[in-house]
């Protein structure tokens, strides 16, 4: 077989993907630096549990309901265009978020933040691809991959030194004079592109279908708690919701181009990674979120002191993530993935054992914190990674939003979920509360564990799958 040249990178394609990247980090760390942010936010504008949960959640629901078709706009109308168009959803999302006045305008200003997210984040990945040549691929999207565990290193103490020198609504107004920097810097850097073969017209109906479907679901576990879990109210809810999700999935079935492509489901590959980030970022999210609230709530922490008390393990994680990815192919994705969520449930769980009233960083957050950054750097781009195995290149964007889609679904139902569980244990005292979020958070872990162990391909699998 002929050896082909190493083709040359030139600069502006670097710059490129530094401007993708940075932008995909704003969205990762808006999930992350929030969570140092919600003490501030609850004394300042009088917000309940349930209301916190929205301000996450409803930026995690509102991003993963419109990647999909983000992704095919993109494809279809011009990835530069619908990524800039992106950029300024998201800045004027967080001036409002930064200027709110109530709970209830903040929620909002956080969809808007979303849907700002939802329409960058697929269109900064197929916009740079383009500029390099097909075998840098793989270096482009561990670069662009990397901004998830970085997000969650930098975001809680960024979040914190603004708490502490400013307020907790520059945790948002600081995203404007990034998204302009990145307007200005797109056009210089960024070329226009194009899918040739994406034409027709998008199955509309699957949108809000999608999209009221998940938030009357996460609306079900967020309120279940103030209505009961067994109201007809609660059930309504979630069988509306339900019904909606199902409408999505009989239109993806019978659409000639359907928002949700479900011919990838064919490949055990993606559907596996697809399902397994579900388990992981369900719990990474609460996981993160209660570190948070364990070091402010419970042991009287500042926030600035908290929110650089959380940053060892995502650190860790954005250390080990190159190395780790590098050995995929020799070590096995389901191994790596199997480790990774071993190590990620023993976070809480130890937690759970050890964590008393009185503060112990160095022998119980410091250890767990360390223990959930190896099971990020072992998982988050292994998932990215298995599920992309067997995708044809002409898919790629669309499985790549269908990824980020399932993984925004987990994070969303993790603060939801962990908040009812947490709020349902508080009349037995705040620790308890804490000792059902650690248990619910483990379970979850350990059975995304089992899931991965009997799902994923093993090592020789995948190397037939990549041979193809």
């Amino acid at each position: 077989m002929e050896q082909r040249e190493p083709v040359e990178v030139g600069r502006r394609a670097w710059m490129a993907l530094a401007v993708a990247t940075l932008a995909a980090l704003l969205t990762v760390i808006d999930i992350s630096i929030v969570n140092v942010a919600f003490p501030s936010i609850r004394r300042d504008l009088g917000a309940t549990e349930a209301g916190l949960s929205w301000v996450l959640s409803g930026y995690s629901v509102a991003v993963g309901a419109f990647l999909l078709l983000a992704g095919r706009m993109a494809d279809k109308e011009g990835r530069r265009r619908l990524f800039m168009i992106g950029v300024v959803v998201f800045i004027v999302g967080s001036l409002a978020s930064g200027l709110a006045p109530s709970t209830g305008w903040l929620i909002a200003a956080r969809v808007v933040q979303g849907i700002g997210g939802s329409i960058l984040s697929p269109a900064s990945l197929s916009m740079v691809l383009p500029e390099f040549p097909q075998e840098r691929h793989s270096t482009v999207i561990g670069v662009w991959g990397a901004s998830a565990a970085l997000g969650a290193a930098i975001g809680p103490s960024f979040g914190a030194v603004l708490l502490d020198t400013l307020s907790w609504r520059w945790v948002f107004l600081v995203n404007v004079p990034i998204g302009l920097l990145i307007l200005v810097l797109t056009p210089r850097f960024v070329h226009e592109s194009r899918d040739p073969e994406a034409k027709g017209r998008f199955d509309l109906l699957g949108v809000p279908a999608g999209t009221l479907g998940v938030a009357l679901l996460l609306l079900a576990v967020v309120q279940g708690g103030d209505w009961g879990y067994r109201s007809g109210l609660t059930l309504l809810t979630a069988a509306v919701g339900l019904v909606f999700v199902g409408a999505l999935v009989y239109r993806s079935m019978v659409h000639p181009r359907p928002l949700l492509d479900l011919e990838l489901f064919r490949f055990r590959s993606f559907w596996s990674a697809a399902t397994g980030q579900v388990f992981f970022g369900t719990a990474f999210i609460a996981i993160v979120l209660f570190n948070t609230l364990l070091l402010q709530e419970l042991w009287g922490w500042s926030a600035l002191a908290a929110g650089f008390g959380v940053v060892p393990g995502p650190a860790l994680a954005a250390l080990l993530g190159g190395p780790v990815g590098s050995v995929a192919d020799r070590v096995g994705h389901r191994n790596l993935l199997v480790i990774g969520s071993l190590s990620a449930a023993a976070s809480p769980l130890l937690l759970l054992t050890r964590v008393g009233m009185d503060s112990n960083y160095l022998g119980t957050m410091l250890p767990a914190s360390l223990l959930l950054g190896v099971g990020v750097a072992c998982s988050f781009a292994t998932f990215a990674s298995l599920g992309l195995k067997e995708v044809p290149a002409n898919r790629y964007a669309t499985a790549s939003a269908t990824l980020r889609t399932t993984s925004q679904v987990g994070f969303a139902s993790g603060v939801a979920i962990a908040i009812a569980v947490f709020q349902a244990g508080t009349d037995q005292g705040f620790l308890m509360a804490f000792d059902r979020a650690w248990t619910f958070m483990a379970v979850t872990l350990l059975a995304g564990a089992v899931f991965c162990a009997v799902a994923c391909p093993s090592r020789d699998q995948v190397r037939g799958l990549a041979a193809r």
